[in-house]
């Protein structure tokens, strides 16, 4: 991976990859991009590794990273974009790394609630999962964050943080059978619309991923959009999330429009 940092800092000093962008972006159909896409941004700690930097590092880059693919999706009027930031299963990481990540995402939440692009191109900003889990200072970052961009409905950035899809549905089961037990909904009357209808993504005009990304060269879901991801298009890319180009980004938006979508038919 080293070796391929090196060449990509030598393509881009000579021009050739801007070349290419362009290439991939006269290939790319603007009728027919995905509405939502979600990602599972995998590769912070190994580029920390690989720079020989402190693991922090690496989760730094990541956070910077989204800004700039939120511009790209914006720029192809993506209208949603889901990140997985952090899992249920991440707390379990070292109590070091735990609270450096915790001390980003305050920072970052805040960031966002004051950037110029986000209120310039009105994206809705909200954190999915059980975010009662966070410290209570993430918690306030999140939450003036949310504030700040409640009124907006032009693009929806969705940060997936304390986070897993079988606890999402788990939290979506239990308002159901509370509905059941108060006798305002009849158990018959359960279908799939209801389940969908109590998950966090429930406020989303396009609740479920069309496409789903995922960094690093690993090929699963790891519990991200559990039940949202039933027909979702699987784009797996071999780039560490910190180094994400615009033209892995463009490659997996081609190779979308490339495929026939078939759900389950």
């Amino acid at each position: 991976m080293f070796l391929l940092i090196e060449l990509y800092n030598f393509l881009n000093k000579m021009g050739i990859l801007k070349i290419y962008e362009r290439v991939l972006e006269r290939e790319i159909d603007k009728g027919r991009v995905p509405k939502h896409v979600g990602i599972i941004m995998d590769g912070n700690r190994r580029t920390a590794k690989e720079l020989k930097k402190p693991i922090t590092y690496g989760h730094y880059l990541g956070a910077e990273k989204i800004r700039e693919v939120l511009r790209w999706c914006i720029n192809l009027d993506i209208k949603v974009i889901t990140v997985y930031a952090f899992s249920m299963e991440n707390f379990r990481r070292p109590k070091d790394e735990v609270r450096a990540l915790m001390d980003l995402f305050k920072k970052k939440f805040i960031e966002v609630a004051e950037d110029e692009e986000i209120h310039k191109y009105k994206v809705r900003v909200r954190a999915i999962g059980r975010t009662n889990k966070l410290p209570k200072d993430v918690q306030e970052a999140i939450r003036y964050a949310e504030e700040k961009t409640k009124n907006y409905s032009n693009y929806f950035l969705n940060v997936a943080i304390a986070y897993g899809g079988q606890q999402e549905i788990v939290d979506a089961v239990k308002k159901i059978a509370k509905k059941v037990k108060n006798n305002e909904l009849d158990i018959e009357d359960i279908t799939e619309e209801t389940i969908s209808k109590h998950l966090y993504t429930s406020n989303l005009p396009h609740p479920n991923p069309d496409l789903i990304i995922r960094t690093s060269g690993e090929e699963r879901i790891s519990n991200f959009l559990t039940w949202q991801s039933s027909y979702s298009e699987l784009y797996f890319c071999e780039t560490y999330w910190p180094l994400f180009r615009k033209i892995d980004f463009l490659r997996a938006i081609r190779d979308y429009q490339r495929r026939e979508r078939r759900f389950g038919r």
